[in-house]
């Protein structure tokens, strides 16, 4: 597979200030980690970067469902009787 002139370009502080701010954005920051992860014109290092997030996004999303399942299954074997308040 032939990689383009572009793809070797190292990427200057001010885009990887760009890029990181795209991902702050709620869920503008998974398509565009799509879009870098699977463009052609991308960069190698931002491409290998924006992986990487998606890896980390989907074990940070399991590891949070299985936390609020245990939470679940702690008040629903309480018998949902748990004082609230004063």
């Amino acid at each position: 597979m032939m990689q383009n002139e572009f793809s070797d370009k190292p990427i200057s502080v001010g885009e990887w200030m760009i890029n990181i701010l795209v991902t702050y954005i709620p869920l503008v920051n998974l398509i565009m980690l799509i879009v870098w992860a699977t463009s052609s014109d991308t960069p190698q290092n931002k491409k290998n970067w924006a992986i990487a997030k998606l890896i980390w996004a989907a074990i940070s999303t399991v590891l949070l469902v299985l936390f609020y399942g245990v939470i679940v299954a702690l008040i629903l074997s309480l018998g949902g009787n748990i004082p609230i308040g004063v």
